[in-house]
Order: structure tokens, then C-alpha cells, then sequence
């Protein structure tokens, strides 16, 4: 049904309702309600009375701290007020009742000369549609006023706020992309505090901070004379500083630092003209919690052409300042007004008052302590949440008929640290514009003079390395806080040294000591920094990001020393982040929130537990199991190339055909070759030239092709590499394995697992084939072996003391120190291993036949495209029922081999083998001392 024809038949005209009110002398009390029923009948509207249902249309609707002058539920709260220089006034008690009339989408303020129109739709920018009435008569404007009524969805805006941000700080891209084709080279440092600035007035002219179009005149006026419009702006900036006059507009007084300093740049033609060409924009839908990001990337040409594709929202932020910060806080305000309402009722309301004020200086007080705050989102977040909770305070206040006062929490309760100045300053820019956001979108209006005051509490600096007089490392000193919050960044221990070179990261090492083990992501500084923060008592919780590795052996030992310290109380153990400072790749982290130990209640991945193990789990505590001497030698990682040494099927089969003036065949060092891939999906039949683990070069080049192909392919490669042998022995892998090559010399067939699986498979593998290190192995060729690996007890194992990756598939690691030589076998007796190993060799025949099905005559029955699809993933991401069978046989005779039940339940199973391990550990330890002892 088209809108239209909803519409009851008007019974007053535009005309009409003009000439009855076009001049009137009423005040507002007298008459406002009168000129609202008239324009009810002019756009065809129930009235109030008519519709008969004062909790969805009514005048003088309740609300806390006042009425609203009329309220039609689901469409518009609206204020009345007798003439347009109140209507800001009104604008801003709209601002205060919405959320109490479940946010509707239009917010209407008139007087009877002029209806102002705002949208009010969640996550879109924000429109305002003003209707003098005298134009009611003008169709355009009359439907305008039927939608309110009728339709608000056919005023929503089309563009969100996180559009408009995007293009806003595309928009930045162009202009810097312009400065550097006119200039060449440009002080990206200087500009980019400029535009910081431009942005700024931008925001701060839609936001009523500055005279309505002084600065996107100024743009419009010199737009094509650069030198004008930098002389014009920089006049600006002076009176910004200070406040005063430019030319007959009153400029009020900014200051704060964005603005101490007059140190414009003269923006090229080129750049003046991709400004000129979009200021129409409304600047104040900013969002802040992503402004800083995509203005940062905006700047860096490394990071411009994915603007926009990734950026860390409010939603995933919240997930670590809700546990952190609001939780506690928002416990003690339920427990302040308790004890408030219960003073009220007892008469000691001086009291109550005086308890909530005191709650109120709490929230004032706090301290947020971002360490690697980058352009400021966690910090905005924070301070927007800390707003929302004190004006619930201040509602409780009004609901109790005390004076009620402007928020209390500022912007400078939010404590940064930030390495690189520009982001520092980023984050200064989008701490003021989402709290004066804030407070403009509550209803209180921003009035503070001046308007900015310095945010010191940025700094500027490093914040896990730092030098004394005499030029030797020390700890740099965190402020103190309440609170600790933050994504520091993500480094493995390799590109740690690659992107911060040797002496950086020598001095790191050098200070933390035994403290972070050398091979540990560089994230653990930052968590190992707040956990003494806490220790010491100068901070209270701490909540962090970390990538999936922070699990892994060396990398946890930073959460065992938390645990020691204090506790964990709160993880997300796997999370997909996206965001832009990590290319155009999502990785898999896990947030971790830690405390002193205070905390009472544990939750891992939304559920409540117990207890939070350092691996991120809970139930047992596999982080305890020891490697045991029974499974070492057995399980390796394959080679590392370190370089192009692979080579196609075809370049294989060629080499392996050419002779050598040796008479030896180059079948000895061309071998089938195999990634972790290749297990899991389809195998691509890759060869590599392999010439062992001490070769020398004289005899690698008696084999004259494969030579060749390294000598061109590899030794560019190797020549300059850090570590000596690599650059000096070129023509070998990285790292040739050679205890692999021992364990597995002789072998028909062997074991192997990739690395990384989302599922566990382990797949007998032939014996001439030589593994990558994506490529986890075992020396050892019999089905029982294999059915051990296979099992659900084996597998449970590996996942519980495995790691999980970073990248955007986040797969779990089999390591053969972690998974393997910690896992305690079973001791069966013959029967039952030849149970395992009759389950294990079914499993593994049924599972070919589906992967490479034959004939009667074996004969291949599938084609090329059909067999690329049968893989081990897409089996098991399947899992049909045959195959379902044959495991629950195999998990069967595994367990009873261990002499269990069969219906123990999985954290009953870990709980069970990880008392095996250590008592074999213990057993181990015994035998060796009982050795020494006798050798002595």
C-alpha cells in the first residue's frame, strides 16, 4: 500500500495553516498544542485523541526530568518552542528524553514559523530537514512533513556513519596523494598535523564550535589560489588559539595544542581542489572509534589502497573494556544506588545524595591506560563508556529531583603511550571530537572554555624500551592506572629483529632477561609490563590482545607468570580482528583480561569456569605435562629450504634424464618433495633438488642440471643471509634435518601430519618422499603406531597442549615437542595393540579407497576435477558415517588399551593422561638419579 493512501483526507489546507500562524502573537504554553492539531489536519493525521492510545500518541509525554511537548511512538519525539533562537535549547531536551522513548527515529523542534527535522537512525549519518512554514505549500516540503507522520523510513539516510568516515579519510588520501605529485617529497609529519587540524575545524563548524560556514568558506573563496587560502586559514588558527575575531565573525577560544601553533602548510592546486570538491559532507557524524585508524592510513601510501577494507570496530573494543573496565564499575554504581534507595527510604536523603556524588568522583577519577594506544579507538571507547555509565548516574540524580550537573569524566582521565608522534596526535584529535560528540548527542550541549585543553596524557614514547643518561636500556616508566587496555602489536621473534633490527632488539632481550623467553612475540612485553603494573599495585586489571601464538611454549610463559602474580579471569580464546594495521589479512587473537587475583568469577569464551589455565583452556592444566624420554628421537619437523630448491614434475623428469660427467644419476638429489598441504588437500606432485646435509659444492656441481637451477635460483637468495652457514653453504636446504633423514633412513613408508590442520589426519607417507617443515613426522612405519596418532585420546592431547595460529584460517599446530613427546602411550597387552592396529589399517584402507577410489581391474573411476575434491579435509569436514564407524572402532580399542571405561568424558581423558605423563616424568627422573648414582 503506497504511503498516500494512508493519509486521512486533510481538513485544513497549507494555505490555511499559514495564514492562521504566520503572524501569531501567541506564547507557547497558550497555543503550541493548537497549532500542532492544525497541522495534524493540514498533513491528515489522527490526533492524540482520535488515535486512542496516549502510550503511543500523546502530548506532554513523561520522561525523566520533563515531558516531551509530543511523542508518536516508533516515528518522532517532538519540543515546541515560541521562536527559532530556541530551538538548539529544545534540540538538546530531545537529545535528553530520546533514549527514554526507545530512540525513535526522527527528532522534530519547531516554533510556528519554522519545523527542524533531524534523523535519528542508528548507525547513519545524520540529516537535518528544516520547513519553514510559510513553504508548506510547496509539495516537496508537504510530503517531507507527511513522512514524519506516516513513513520516517523514506527520510533515513542511505550512508553510515562508518561510510562517511571512509570517505573522509579517502578524501584525506587524495589531498596527500595530490601534495606529493606537485612536491614530490613532503614533510608527512608537518602535513599531517595540518590536515589533523583541517579536520578538526571541519568538525568543529558542523558541530556549532565555529560560526556556521566560516571555514568551508574560506575553501570555497580561495579554492583555486593556494596562497590566499593558507594566509586566510593560518589568521584562523590564530584566533582559534587564543579566541577573538576573524573579520566579523567571534572565534572562541580553542587552544588545547591543535591549535598553539600556526604552522600551516600551503596546500597544492591539486589538493586544494579535492578539498574544495567535498565539504559538504556533515562533518560531525565522524565516528571516532575509527577515525584515527582510517585518517592514519590515509597519510601512509603503504596502507591507502586497502582504506577502509579493515579497521577494528566498537563492537569487538567492547570485548575488552566491558570485562575490564565496566564490569567492576558498573557492580559498585548498582551497589551505590542500592544503599541510596535504601537511605531515601529511611529519610537520610542528604546522605544518598552525598554517597552518589562520591560515585560520581569515582567515575571521575578513573584512570585508562592504553600502551600502544595508536590513533586512540580503545582509549575513545573507553571514555565513551565511562560517559554512558555517569549519565546514568546523573538520570538517577534527576529522578530523585537533585540538582543535576555536566558529566564529570574527561578526556584526559585517558592515559596513552604511542611511539609514533602523528598517531599520538591522532589520538588527541579523536579523544575531543567523540566527547564533545558525546555530550552534544545527550543533550548537554558543549560549553567549556576553552573548548580544547592539552591532552599531556598522550605520550609520546616507547613503551617497553628506554635509555638512561649513560645511554643503557631500562624499563620506561608507566603511569599509573586504574585500568589497562590496549592491542599491542604483533610480532613473531624473527620479523621482531627483521623490522627493529639487531640492536633494538638485543637491548629488549638484554632488559627483560629470563623474565620473556627471546623467542616470544613481541607482544609479551606489553602483557609482561601490566602484569607488574599490577604487582606492584599501580594498576588493578589489565585486558590485551594477543595473537594465538602467546598459547605456544615459549610465548605462555608470560600468562604462567601472570598466574603466579595475580590470575586470569576473563578470555576470548579465539577471536577473528580485522584490522588495517595488519595488511589486508584478518588474524585469529585471543583477548586476555588479568588482575591481582581479586576477581572471584572466571569466564572462557562466554561460559562461566572455574579456573583459566595458561594455555588459554580450562579443566586440566596440560601447560604441566613434561616431555618424556620414552617418545624422544621419534618425531621431527621437516626440512627448511630457505630458498627456491623446489622444482615442477616436469623440470624433474628433464634433469633426471640429462647425465653427469660423474656417472652418478641425478635421481641422487632430485627427490618427490611435500608440504603439510599436501596431506591435507590435493598433492601437487613437487619435486626438490636436495643435496643432503654436508655435500660439498665441489660435488653438488658434478651434477650438472639440478646445480645449475640452484646456483641461478637460490644463491642470489642465500648469499647475504644473516646466519653464516646459510650464506655460506648455499646449495643446502636452511636447515637439512639430518636426526629426520636418520630416523627415517630405510622406511618403506613413514607417518606425517601437517603442521597445521584444522583437523588432525596423520597419513602414511612414502619413504623416498622428503618433508617439509610444514610437515610434522614420525620414524616409525607400523599401523598400531599410526592408531595411536589417529585416536581421539591422541588427537584431544595435541589440541589441548597444541597452539593456534594467527593467520585467518586459525589452525592448530602439532609440534613434536609439545604434542608428541608429551604424550604418554599406553602399555597394552598383545591382544589390544593388535586391536589397534586391525581398527588402524581398516581406517587407513578405507579412507584411500575414498581418496583415490579404483576399479575392479584398478583402474582409476574418477576424473581430474572430481579426484582434486577428494581430499582429507573435505573428508572430514564430511564425515560421513563409514568413516565416523571406523573411528569410534579405533577410539575403542585405544581406550581399552589404557585399561579405561569407555564413556569418560573428554576433559576426563586429559585428566587421566596428564597424571600419566607426570608419573612417567617423576619415573623418568627416579631412573636417571638411580643411574648417576651407580655410575658414580
Amino acid at each position: 500500500m503506497a504511503t498516500a493512501d494512508l493519509f486521512s483526507q486533510p481538513t485544513m489546507t497549507a494555505q490555511e495553516f499559514i495564514g492562521k500562524w504566520r503572524a501569531t502573537r501567541f506564547g507557547e504554553r497558550q497555543a503550541s498544542q493548537a497549532w500542532f492539531l492544525d497541522l495534524l489536519r493540514v498533513v491528515g493525521h489522527p490526533d492524540p485523541a482520535t488515535f486512542n492510545d496516549p502510550d503511543k500518541f500523546t502530548f506532554e509525554k513523561p520522561v525523566l526530568g520533563g515531558f516531551a511537548d509530543a511523542y508518536l511512538e516508533g516515528k518522532f519525539v517532538w519540543e515546541f518552542k515560541r521562536n527559532e533562537r530556541q530551538l538548539d535549547t529544545g534540540f538538546d531536551q530531545l537529545l535528553r528524553y530520546q533514549v527514554y522513548l526507545k530512540t525513535p527515529p526522527l527528532l522534530v523542534v519547531s516554533s510556528f514559523q519554522t519545523i527542524r527535522i533531524q534523523t535519528n537512525f542508528r548507525g547513519k549519518e545524520t540529516q537535518v530537514h528544516q520547513i519553514p512554514i510559510v513553504e508548506l505549500g510547496d509539495p516537496v516540503q508537504l510530503r517531507k512533513l507527511q513522512d514524519v507522520f506516516f513513513d520516517p523510513g523514506a527520510l533515513e539516510p542511505q550512508r553510515t556513519v562508518e561510510e562517511v568516515t571512509q570517505e573522509t579519510a579517502l578524501l584525506f588520501g587524495r589531498i596527500v596523494e595530490a601534495m606529493e605529485q606537485s612536491n614530490g617529497s613532503v614533510d608527512s609529519e608537518r602535513l599531517a598535523r595540518y590536515l589533523n587540524q583541517v579536520v578538526f575545524c571541519l568538525y568543529a563548524e558542523d558541530a556549532g564550535l565555529l560560526p556556521e560556514g566560516v571555514f568551508t568558506a574560506i575553501i570555497a573563496r580561495y579554492s583555486t589560489r593556494p596562497a590566499m587560502f593558507n594566509r586566510s586559514v593560518s589568521s584562523l588558527f590564530d584566533e582559534m588559539a587564543d579566541g577573538g575575531l576573524f573579520g566579523l565573525e567571534e572565534i572562541l577560544h580553542f587552544n588545547g595544542d591543535l591549535f598553539n601553533q600556526s604552522d600551516t602548510v600551503e596546500l597544492s592546486a591539486g589538493a586544494l581542489q579535492v578539498l574544495s570538491a567535498d565539504t559538504d559532507k556533515n562533518w560531525s557524524d565522524i565516528e571516532p572509534s575509527i577515525f584515527g585508524t582510517l585518517f592514519e592510513g590515509a597519510l601512509d601510501a603503504s596502507k591507502r589502497a586497502q582504506l577502509g577494507a579493515h579497521y577494528t570496530g566498537a563492537d569487538d573494543i567492547m570485548l575488552v573494556i566491558e570485562p575490564v573496565i565496566m564490569r567492576p564499575l558498573r557492580l559498585e554504581w548498582e551497589a551505590t544506588q542500592l544503599a541510596a534507595l535504601e537511605m531515601i527510604d529511611m529519610g537520610a536523603r542528604d546522605d544518598a545524595l552525598k554517597l552518589v556524588q562520591s560515585f560520581r568522583g569515582r567515575l571521575a577519577s578513573v584512570r585508562v591506560l592504553d600502551p600502544a594506544c595508536g590513533s586512540g579507538n580503545f582509549l575513545y571507547i573507553a571514555l565513551r563508556s565511562l560517559l554512558d555509565l555517569e549519565k546514568e548516574v546523573i538520570d538517577f540524580t534527576i529522578g530523585q529531583n537533585w540538582p543535576a550537573t555536566q558529566p564529570t569524566v574527561k578526556p584526559d582521565q585517558m592515559l596513552g603511550i604511542e611511539i609514533s608522534p602523528y598517531a599520538a596526535e591522532l589520538a588527541r584529535t579523536a579523544l575531543w571530537i567523540g566527547y564533545i560528540q558525546w555530550n552534544q548527542a545527550n543533550g548537554f550541549g558543549y560549553t567549556p572554555r576553552p573548548i580544547l585543553t592539552p591532552l599531556n596524557n598522550i605520550q609520546q614514547v616507547d613503551a617497553i624500551l628506554a635509555y638512561d643518561a649513560d645511554g643503557n636500556p631500562t624499563e620506561p616508566e608507566w603511569p599509573e592506572a586504574d585500568f589497562i587496555v590496549g592491542n599491542p602489536p604483533f610480532l613473531g621473534h624473527v620479523p621482531f629483529r627483521e623490522q627493529l633490527g639487531d640492536d633494538y632488539v638485543n637491548a629488549v632481550y638484554e632488559l627483560y632477561g629470563e623474565r620473556i623467553p627471546n623467542s616470544s612475540d613481541i607482544c609479551c612485553y606489553w602483557f609482561e609490563k601490566a602484569r607488574a603494573q599490577i604487582e606492584a599495585g599501580k594498576s588493578k586489571r589489565a585486558g590485551l590482545l594477543a595473537t594465538q601464538s602467546i598459547r605456544s611454549e615459549y610465548s605462555r610463559s608470560v600468562l604462567e607468570r601472570i598466574k603466579d602474580s595475580g590470575d586470569i579471569f576473563h578470555v576470548v580464546s579465539d577471536k577473528e580482528w580485522r584490522s588495517g594495521d595488519y595488511g589486508t589479512a584478518s588474524v585469529h587473537i585471543s583477548i586476555i583480561c588479568f588482575d591481582d587475583g581479586t576477581e572471584a568469577s572466571r569466564a572462557l569464551d562466554g561460559a562461566y569456569t572455574i579456573d583459566i589455565n595458561a594455555n588459554l583452556t580450562k579443566g586440566p592444566d596440560l601447560t604441566q605435562a613434561k616431555r618424556l624420554k620414552e617418545n624422544a628421537g621419534i618425531s621431527f619437523i621437516g626440512i627448511i629450504r630457505v630458498g627456491p630448491f623446489e622444482i615442477t614434475r616436469e623440470v624433474a623428469e628433464d634433469m633426471l634424464a640429462q647425465p653427469n660427467v660423474h656417472g652418478k644419476p641425478n635421481s641422487d638429489v632430485i627427490k618427490r618433495w611435500m608440504i603439510g598441504r599436501d596431506i591435507n588437500q590435493t598433492n601437487r606432485d613437487m619435486w626438490i633438488i636436495d643435496f643432503g646435509v654436508d655435500m660439498s659444492e665441489e660435488d653438488a656441481a658434478l651434477y650438472e642440471a639440478p646445480f645449475e637451477h640452484v646456483l641461478a635460483n637460490v644463491k642470489p637468495t642465500r648469499i647475504n643471509n644473516r646466519m653464516r652457514r646459510r650464506a655460506e653453504m648455499w646449495w643446502l636446504h636452511g636447515s637439512p634435518a639430518p636426526r629426520m633423514r636418520e630416523a627415517l633412513a630405510g622406511l618403506p613408508r613413514y607417518i606425517g601430519t601437517s603442521l597445521t590442520s584444522q583437523h588432525r589426519m596423520f597419513k602414511f607417507i612414502d619413504g623416498d618422499i622428503l618433508p617439509d617443515a610444514t610437515v610434522t613426522v614420525f620414524g616409525r612405519d607400523d599401523d598400531f603406531f599410526f592408531g595411536i596418532l589417529q585416536s581421539r585420546v591422541h588427537t584431544l592431547w595435541a589440541e589441548g597442549v597444541g597452539s593456534q595460529l594467527r593467520e585467518a584460517e586459525s589452525a592448530l599446530r602439532y609440534t613434536p615437542t609439545t604434542c608428541f613427546e608429551t604424550f604418554p602411550f599406553p602399555t597394552p597387552e598383545d591382544e589390544q595393540r593388535e586391536a589397534i592396529a586391525t581398527a588402524a589399517s581398516r581406517l587407513n584402507e578405507l579412507r584411500e579407497n575414498w581418496l583415490d577410489p579404483k576399479d575392479m581391474l584398478g583402474a582409476p573411476v574418477l576424473s581430474d576435477n572430481q579426484l582434486r575434491k577428494r581430499t582429507l579435509t573435505n573428508l572430514y569436514n564430511q564425515n560421513p558415517t563409514w568413516l565416523r564407524d571406523a573411528h569410534a572402532k579405533l577410539d575403542a580399542a585405544v581406550i581399552d588399551a589404557y585399561g579405561w571405561t569407555q564413556d569418560l568424558t573428554e576433559e576426563e581423558i586429559l585428566d587421566r593422561l596428564l597424571a600419566l605423563n607426570l608419573e612417567r616424568a617423576v619415573q623418568e627422573e627416579n631412573d636417571d638419579s638411580t643411574e648417576n648414582e651407580s655410575q658414580e
